[in-house]
């Protein structure tokens, strides 16, 4: 059935980069390798942050704190929380990055296969960005019920 249905269809034709959206392309792998430059300048602040945080806490909570496990806990949630957060973000960064490299190589020596493996790493940014993006509506959808749960159970008290 399926093959009456497209058997008339024609094969679409090949295409190719024309001139202006190779320029466009340049631009975007330009824009692209900055903004992974300046990320993974990001991501190494981020670790410097997560590896001096538990030192930095210490600086500022009281002393009577610094023994206790609250305060040596402190500490290592922030470093925990910046280490995990450096690493999150280090994906995306790395995908960004790669993406931009093939693509210039790619337009500068017009080779086919590096043009698919740049396109490759921008799906790959994309999809981590998009099921990132799905785990945190996930995370706020369980904040609101617990939300309402809480303001439910607190008016009944």
């Amino acid at each position: 059935m399926d093959s009456e249905l497209y058997g008339n269809a024609p094969t679409p034709a090949p295409f190719g980069i024309t001139p202006p959206s190779a320029h466009y392309l340049r631009e975007i792998a330009k824009w692209g390798k900055f903004l992974a430059i300046v990320g993974f300048v990001g991501v190494g602040i981020m670790v410097l942050v997560g590896l001096f945080a538990g030192a930095t806490m210490g600086m500022f909570l009281p002393k009577e704190s610094i023994n206790s496990s609250a305060g040596m806990i402190s500490g290592g949630f922030f470093t925990v929380f910046y280490l995990l957060f450096a690493l999150l973000y280090f994906f995306p960064v790395l995908y960004l990055y790669r993406f931009s490299g093939k693509m210039q190589e790619a337009l500068r020596l017009q080779d086919e296969e590096l043009l698919t493996t740049s396109f490759s790493n921008l799906k790959s940014l994309f999809k981590f960005m998009g099921i990132l993006t799905i785990i945190i509506l996930g995370f706020y959808v369980l904040s609101l019920v617990f939300v309402f749960l809480g303001v439910g159970i607190g008016s009944m008290m």
